[in-house]
């Protein structure tokens, strides 16, 4: 199994080259004014264009509406936009066809069967999927993973990516357990809320890297 890493909600220019250089194959920006990690438009734009080809550009969004969507968009610096609110299959529909981008959904965990209705819910619709702990106050971020067992052995037909209090010490742990094929780490390599850390970025590629079928 090949495991991608994406680093989400990057703000600076070195930050990005760190996920870049240590072959994070996605790169996460936030769009969430509650969010210590949202970025502004412009701010995206500059960011973007340090992202080379061969790495997705995602953009994190809580139950966005069409002018958002539009702005962000504009800047040309987003590939795949990544849904955390409430939205439904029809608004998910109703993005995609807007914007032309896939869509990846989080589903939200705290026991089975959010997994079971996430999936019945959502897999005809979205381009991806998300699991994340149901536990927290942000969209991401909040450095506290559920219980990983809980998608053991699983059959997901989407590409899906796992979420929630990974570090370089228990990504290794996460992905035995899950079987997860990305692996999506924030507050894992901050040295501060919201403060990106160059070096525990490299540190968690490092061990993403170590894994069987990891980036090289």
């Amino acid at each position: 199994m090949s495991v991608e890493a994406k680093i989400c909600g990057l703000s600076t220019a070195e930050t990005i080259d760190a996920a870049v250089a240590g072959g994070a194959r996605w790169v996460g920006f936030v769009t969430y004014p509650r969010s210590p990690r949202h970025i502004s438009t412009d701010v995206l734009r500059e960011l973007g264009k340090r992202v080379p080809s061969h790495v997705g550009r995602v953009g994190l969004f809580v139950d966005p509406d069409d002018a958002l969507l539009d702005e962000r968009l504009a800047s040309g610096a987003l590939d795949l936009l990544q849904l955390h609110g409430g939205e439904t299959p029809e608004r998910l529909a109703a993005i995609r066809a807007r914007t032309g981008k896939p869509v990846m959904k989080v589903i939200k965990v705290a026991t089975p069967g959010d997994v079971e209705r996430g999936l019945a819910t959502y897999e005809g619709i979205a381009d991806r999927l998300m699991f994340e702990p149901a536990e927290g106050i942000l969209p991401g971020g909040n450095g506290k993973p559920f219980d990983w067992t809980i998608l053991s052995g699983r059959t997901i037909r989407l590409p899906w990516m796992l979420a929630g209090g990974l570090t370089a010490d228990n990504v290794a742990e996460a992905v035995r357990v899950t079987g997860a094929p990305t692996v999506d780490v924030s507050s894992g390599v901050e040295a501060a809320r919201g403060v990106k850390s160059v070096e525990l970025i490299r540190a968690f590629l490092d061990r993403v890297k170590a894994l069987p079928g990891g980036p090289t």
